[in-house]
Order: structure tokens, then sequence, then C-alpha cells
């Protein structure tokens, strides 16, 4: 796949070296080490397309003022062959480079031939990676920091795959521990009020609707057969009753969202099978666990943790830590990827310490464990924050979310932001159909397209393949402009892969769509003189396939029509 900005880079680093090179070899300058320059894109594009500062930085190791070294680089620069035109010295030093209209006719010429492919790069290498998210308490529905993360977590998944990862998404089902046992007290309580009204609700107890829904149902089946039954066997009744049921619809849930699991990975397993005792042994032989009143405790403080954990409680049960680590060990050894990323919520700081050194004692490297912190988000409704008490059992969950707000714009505007940042999420806007809705805007500049060439066809104006022809009468700024945004969006994906924010991609997309409601009120397409038509039309189709591509990463819908 094409990457054309990181050539022209690469072509400027090459030119300037070379150049540096004869300097050095006509004892122009002494003969020092070459310090390390940057190759940048301007800020301003009067100042060229690339720039570079690599006068400055070898003042000091040739003792000449950075105006006399980038003057001598200059004389020496031989541009034939290469991606640019002309090159010029500026202010104290900065080389600026011009790129040449052949350039620009190449990059929309490689969009277009490339199609849904272009912006793909092999930076990944192939890795094995998986990307654990939402992993919702399996309780209860998902709330709104779990819609988050579904959207986070989902998207940087299609980023990683653009990046040339191989990547799996799963969904780690939390039915063990002690919220299960809350689950089965909750189940069992509101089963024996239905005829035992005079029983109370422990506090800590789980007071959602969907918990006296789950025991009604549960007494159509099987009526009151299970009141008068020892409790244990009445609680897992209960709970092999309802447990899969809020499984199915979490699943249901996701689905609906545009999220499909490769797999729903069970801590049960984890139990069922072993993994959990074998990892407390290779705990122990890795001598970072002692013991202390009669618990077996981990030394994490020792691999950087704030403190040492309790693995094993002196009545003999594991705590939460420990299946934990048996499936993070699962993940990385057993089943053997390369990478293991979690979406973890703006609680779970303390926890990235503590699985690190876990995997550390276990001789994985940690490095290999990554986790995102994502922050909560507040819905906004009216100017005014929007939130329902989730101890009244009436919280805004994924289902009723998207039963007022389209799929799209869920999944965009939780992707709006960094995942570490909090952000305020305007219900308002999210259903406005205005260039204030980002979503709206993108998904409009992409209708705008197909409208044009809808147009097209009606008056029967044949379409041409990309030729350099009429591509070169690409020259206005606001062409020129779009093209070198667009060449860039190989590096926005691997800087979006890289440093785990899908939040890269929903900005490219705003700022494409900027630029090419910018282009159509600037530019006309339709009553142009066939060459300029042409180039006009092939820019287009450029731009509706970057937008197209960005919005199938992100499994948001790409409209004909608005």
């Amino acid at each position: 796949m094409s990457n054309l900005i990181k050539e022209a880079h690469e072509q400027v680093r090459e030119l300037v070296m070379k150049a540096l090179g004869e300097c050095v070899s006509e004892g122009v300058f002494p003969a020092e080490p070459i310090p390390s320059f940057n190759v940048e894109i301007p800020a301003d594009p009067k100042n060229g397309d690339i720039s570079t500062n690599a006068a400055m930085v070898c003042a000091r190791a040739f003792r000449t003022a950075p105006r006399n070294i980038a003057d001598q680089i200059v004389k020496r620069l031989y541009l034939g062959g290469s991606f640019f035109e002309r090159c010029e010295v500026a202010g104290a030093g900065f080389i600026n480079f011009f790129l040449a209209p052949q350039w620009f006719s190449e990059v929309v010429a490689s969009v277009i031939a490339e199609g849904g492919d272009y912006g793909r790069t092999q930076t990944g290498h192939g890795k094995k990676v998986l990307v654990e998210f939402v992993s919702a308490n399996p309780t209860g529905p998902m709330h709104i920091g779990n819609a988050r993360g579904g959207a986070i977590g989902d998207c940087l998944a299609s980023v990683l795959e653009k990046a040339g990862y191989e990547v799996s998404r799963e969904f780690y089902v939390n039915d063990a521990g002690n919220q299960i046992e809350k689950f089965k007290t909750s189940l069992e309580v509101r089963y024996l009020q239905l005829y035992k009204p005079d029983i109370q609700m422990p506090e800590d107890a789980y007071l959602g609707e969907d918990i006296t829904a789950h025991a009604k149902n549960f007494a159509k089946l099987y009526g009151d057969k299970y009141v008068s039954r020892e409790s244990g066997e009445r609680r897992q009744a209960l709970c092999d009753y309802a447990l899969p049921i809020n499984i199915a619809n979490l699943e249901k849930d996701l689905g609906k969202y545009r999220i499909t699991y490769d797999k729903w990975f069970k801590e049960s397993e984890l139990h069922n099978n072993g993994a959990v005792k074998d990892i407390i042994e290779k705990l122990k032989a890795s001598g970072y666990t002692y013991e202390q009143e009669g618990a077996l405790w981990f030394r994490s403080s020792e691999l950087g943790d704030d403190k040492d954990r309790v693995l094993v409680r002196a009545n003999g049960v594991p705590t939460y830590l420990v299946p934990d680590i048996a499936y993070h060990y699962n993940k990385l050894v057993t089943r053997g990827y390369d990478i293991a990323i979690d979406i973890l919520g703006a609680d779970h700081h303390g926890y990235i310490p503590r699985m690190k050194a876990a995997m550390t004692a276990l001789g994985i490297n940690a490095d290999r464990l990554d986790m995102v912190i994502m922050q909560m988000v507040n819905l906004v409704r009216n100017g005014e924050k929007y939130k329902l008490s989730k101890r009244s059992g009436k919280a805004v969950t994924l289902s009723t979310l998207l039963e007022e707000i389209p799929i799209d714009a869920a999944r965009f505007f939780f992707n709006l932001r960094e995942p570490n940042s909090q952000f305020d999420f305007d219900l308002d806007l999210a259903v406005s159909q205005t260039s204030q809705n980002p979503v709206y805007y993108v998904q409009y500049a992409h209708a705008r397209i197909c409208s044009v060439l809808r147009k097209l066809e009606e008056e029967g104006i044949e379409i041409k393949t990309p030729d350099g022809s009429f591509l070169s009468q690409l020259k206005a700024p606001e062409e020129l402009e779009i093209i070198k945004y667009m060449a860039t969006l190989p590096n926005a994906v691997d800087e979006s892969a890289r440093n785990y924010d899908p939040a890269k991609m929903t900005r490219y997309a705003v700022e494409l769509a900027t630029m090419y409601h910018k282009f159509y009120t600037n530019c006309r397409v339709m009553g142009e003189p066939d060459d300029i038509l042409q180039a006009r039309v092939s820019l287009s189709l450029a731009v509706k396939q970057v937008i197209s591509n960005i919005l199938d990463m992100l499994k948001i819908t790409c409209p004909k029509s608005m």
C-alpha cells in the first residue's frame, strides 16, 4: 500500500544527508557526526510542504551559522527524479521543500486505485493482538461507561487491523466470584418475596428491575417449588436460570451496537480447568509470595505495585486477583497472543501495576500487557447533566441510549475524545441534523459527493480514469490542502494504533469533511472545462473513498443522500 507522504519525508532526509556528505567531502564542513534532525509538515503552507531543521541542529557540530549551513546544503540539492520542484532557505536556517504537481496527482490516483485498502499499513507485521473490552458484569444491563468502552474497544480493534495486526475481540464474563454470590442473593430474596413479602432485601443487593423480572419469570416456570428447598440449591437454580439470559441480552445489545466478539471467555473456565490453582503454584514457584496470618501474599511491591496483595485468604478462598492473573496468563502464554490490551474504567488505575507485577513474576514481559484507562462520560440534555439513579434501578443503559440516539452517533461521539479524557455527551446534538453534529457533518460530505456523481450521470458526463494529464489541473489552495491531508491517512492510522487512540480517526474524518465543504464552496465542479471538471471529480472520488474507509473502520454508515 502506498504512503506517499512518508516517501516524501524519506526523500527529504536522503537529499539532505547526501548534500551534507558532499559538503564534508569537499571540506566545507568538518567531518563530524550528523545530529538527528526533524523532517515535518510546517503549520503554514507558505513555508513549504515539508520542512527540515537539519542546518540548525548541525550548527554546533560544524561551528557555523545555521543559515550558512542551509545555503550550502541547498546549493548541493539535486531534485531531479524526486517529488519536489524546488526548495528554499527561510528564517534562521530552515530548509523548505515544495512538492511538484506530479506528487499531488499520484496521491489522488493512488487513493482511487487502492480503494478500500487505502490507508492500510503493515506496521503491525501480523502480530497477534487480543483486545478485551466492555466485559460488563453479567449480573445486570450495561451502563453508559460500557457504551463508551464498547465504541472505543471495537474501533481500536479495527484501527489495529488497519495497521497490519491480527486482531481478536474478546468479552470476559465474570461468572464467578463475589458479584455472582450477590446476584444469587438478590434473586433469592426477590423470589421468596413473591411468597413471603416480609423478607427484607439486603442493602448491598442488586435493586434493579431486571432482578425482580427474573424472579417473577422463574416463578412462572417453577411456582413455589424452590421456596422450601435448601438455600444453596435455590440460589443455584435461580442463577442457572437468570445468568444465561443476562449474557444473551449482553450479546444482543452489543450486536445491535455493531459489536461482534471472536470469543466470550468465562471466568468459570479458569476455575473448572484448574488454571486458578495452577497460577497460584506458579506464583509460589516464582519466589514472590509469602504467608502471613494464614493468608498467601504476593510481593507485588517489589515489582512496581504500591503494596503487597493477598492472593489466597486465610479461609483458603482466592481473591479476585488470582483468576485475573490466570486469565492474562492464558492470553499471553496459553493462547500465545503477542499483545493483550484491556479497556478499563477510570477506577482501575491501581489495577495496572499489580497485574503487570504478576506478569513479571511469571516471567512474562509486562510490556506485552497494555491497559487503556477510559474516563467517565457525562450525559447532557438541554445544557444540563442528565443522570438517573442507579440505586433506584433506573440507570441509563446501553439499550435505552440506543433507543434515543442513532447508533452512528453513539459510536462516533464516544470516540470523539481520547479514552483518558472525560467529556460531555450532548444528547440533543447527537440527534440533530446540522453541521454542528460531527457525525452528520462527515456523513453529509460523503452524501454531497454522491449527489455530484448523480448529477454527472444525469447529464451524461462520463467520469474518466484518473490521469496525470488532467489531475495536474488541481492547483487551487483548497485542492492542494485536501490532497496533502489525504496523503497523511496511513500515518494517522499508525499513530492511532500506536497510541491506542481511535479518536484520531474521528478527528481526521471531521477535518477532511471540513476541507471538502470548503472546496465545494470555492471550487466549482459542474460547468467547468472538461479537464478541470475531471480533475475535481477525481479529487471528490478520492475524498469519498477516504471518508468511506474511515467510517467503515468505525462501523458507521456512509449515506448516499441525506
